[in-house]
């Protein structure tokens, strides 16, 4: 059987997407912005209408990489994919590079720390078995909660789930369903990004808090958790 590598390797992916965020914060805040999308959305929308196919791929790309990497930026691009490709396929082009990117980032934390904390949590005892248990029965109510409430950062929502042994299909499944609702939402207003722009104003990226968007968000994420106190009633 093969020695397995060693602790630092399994951790470097990890260490580099945290190097990278690091640097990619600092850098890149002004570069993936609102303003830069303004000056180059006329060029962009040309190359989407010559070579559709070739842009949606790059921007499938694009996306999958500032995820990965935890980039700033997802913001943006979640508007570009709706003024685009409109909010169909556009929503799809979203959803499907930023669950790709997530899963990279779980594999990564889970090879890099996530089975040792595992499996640590496996040995546990007291309150500390209990929280575990509660998690292990709920598992699928949990992480949709974690998409769906817009107060929980999208890099923790992938970090936390490979440091508790979630399963790989669970975490990729939970994650395109439970972002789907909010970027289905920033897909919309980017689908009217190009009247926004051409009126010198910029969007309300403040639309997620507005009550008649977080309330249904809200309300997904309270249906989420029926299972666990219908489970909770039940004992």
């Amino acid at each position: 059987m093969p020695d397995r590598p060693h602790p630092i390797l399994r951790a470097l992916p990890l260490i580099l997407i945290l190097a990278v965020a690091g640097v990619g914060a600092l850098t890149l805040r002004d570069t993936l912005s609102f303003e830069a999308l303004r000056r180059h959305h006329e060029a962009l929308m040309q190359l989407a209408a010559q070579h559709y196919a070739l842009t949606a791929a790059g921007f499938v790309l694009v996306y999958t990489a500032i995820v990965a990497l935890s980039l700033p930026g997802a913001t943006i691009c979640t508007l570009a994919g709706g003024f685009l490709f409109g909010v169909f396929p556009g929503v799809l082009f979203n959803v499907g590079a930023a669950t790709i990117g997530a899963v990279l980032v779980f594999l990564a934390a889970r090879a890099g720390f996530g089975e040792r904390i595992a499996g640590r949590l496996d040995s546990a005892t007291g309150a500390l078995a209990r929280l575990r248990d509660g998690l292990q029965a709920n598992e699928i109510p949990f992480l949709l909660v974690m998409r769906l409430v817009p107060a929980v950062p999208f890099f923790v929502a992938n970090l936390v789930p490979a440091f508790l042994g979630i399963r790989l299909d669970r975490f990729a499944a939970t994650t395109f369903v439970g972002i789907l609702p909010a970027s289905l939402v920033f897909t919309w207003v980017g689908s009217g990004l190009g009247a926004v722009i051409e009126m010198g104003t910029a969007p309300d990226l403040g639309v997620l808090f507005h009550p008649q968007v977080l309330g249904p968000l809200l309300a997904l994420a309270a249906l989420a958790l029926v299972p666990v106190v219908v489970k909770a009633m039940r004992r």
